[in-house]
């Protein structure tokens, strides 16, 4: 069994011969760390690690050496991590919404890191699109602070602009599918540590509706689709998870998540992917740490198969590199159905 079958088959809760793993970022130190002068597919390889993630691509006008705009009109100022930091949206009012327009989806460059990763891997390793749901893209076209309080006093407006993105990204997975894509993960984040940034009946009055509409419409087109959302998510997991997803990530520790409760929970209806801890573990643990929380997921998670290891949330530029090994080592020896 290859790693592109083990994946799908974890995802369909089917027989497999290993437990199979993969990130939804990796830091760029932590591959340099390990396999020198390599780029992430190379990575990929060479820690045969069972999928990779990756993203649409964008043309960025930089502003200054740090700060650039996206497509979007997103303003954000570069970091050492994967993802950079949003520091202004084009949107401020529901007028600038008027002359707002999204990037073009059918874009000649858009998919191209995804076919590359096809090229290398398909019929090898899974190669998953990171898209979006209905959070992290309209809450960025606007300042982050400003839309959180536009869902209460601006509902139309945050309505429409969530209604547009949903729209691009359904438009931008079909060519995915037609490009030989099989599986999509969305990773808009919703919850702190302490839980929801707003009250489960806002998110069921104001996202629910298109939240349903974009899983909805991934599942029809054909593709596995992979939930995110780390931080406290129980006020919600209900209806996060009511709408057919294939797997849920990553049930994070810090937050009180707890990966043997979603197994006996949910576990007989969705693969689970996590859920080794880079915010402690992984980060501040030793090699012993890591091997021994790996080895309690491996133990939780695998029963019934349905399971994917993981971090419980990314490899960052703070976890060290000797640990992410040590996950992947023993993974290998002990993930075996």
């Amino acid at each position: 069994m290859n790693s592109e079958e083990r994946v799908m088959g974890a995802l369909a809760h089917r027989p497999i011969d290993r437990v199979p793993t993969f990130e939804w970022e990796l830091s760029r130190v932590v591959i340099e760390a390990l396999t020198p002068g390599e780029d992430e597919l190379g990575f990929v390889e060479k820690m045969d690690i069972d999928g990779i993630c990756v993203y649409p691509d964008y043309r960025n006008e930089f502003i200054d050496d740090a700060t650039y705009r996206t497509e979007w009109g997103i303003l954000k100022k570069k970091t050492s991590e994967v993802q950079d930091i949003p520091v202004g949206g084009p949107v401020k009012e529901p007028r600038d919404l008027d002359a707002y327009r999204v990037p073009d989806p059918a874009a000649p460059w858009r998919l191209e890191t995804m076919r590359k990763a096809l090229r290398c891997f398909k019929g090898k390793r899974a190669v998953v699109l990171h898209l979006n749901d209905v959070f992290s893209l309209p809450s960025r076209i606007m300042a982050f602070d400003e839309f959180l309080m536009a869902i209460y006093t601006e509902p139309e407006m945050v309505d429409r602009l969530i209604g547009m993105t949903v729209d691009y990204n359904i438009a931008l997975a079909k060519r995915a599918w037609d490009e030989g894509l099989r599986i999509v993960m969305t990773g808009d984040d919703y919850c702190y540590a302490t839980g929801p940034m707003f009250s489960p009946e806002k998110f069921r009055e104001v996202f629910h509706p298109w939240y349903k509409k974009v899983m909805g419409a991934y599942k029809d087109i054909g593709f596995m689709v992979i939930k995110h959302c780390d931080g406290n998510v129980l006020p919600l997991i209900d209806m996060l998870t009511d709408a057919a997803i294939d797997c849920y990530d990553p049930m994070e520790p810090a937050a009180g998540m707890k990966l043997s409760w979603f197994k006996e929970t949910y576990g007989s209806r969705f693969c689970l992917k996590g859920n080794v801890d880079c915010g402690q573990t992984l980060t501040f643990g030793s090699v012993e740490d890591t091997v021994n929380e790996t080895k309690e997921c491996l133990r939780t998670g695998m029963p019934g198969y349905g399971y994917i290891l993981s971090s419980s949330n990314s490899i960052h530029s703070k976890v060290k590199p000797e640990n992410y090994r040590a996950m992947i080592e023993t993974l290998h020896e002990f993930g075996v159905y």
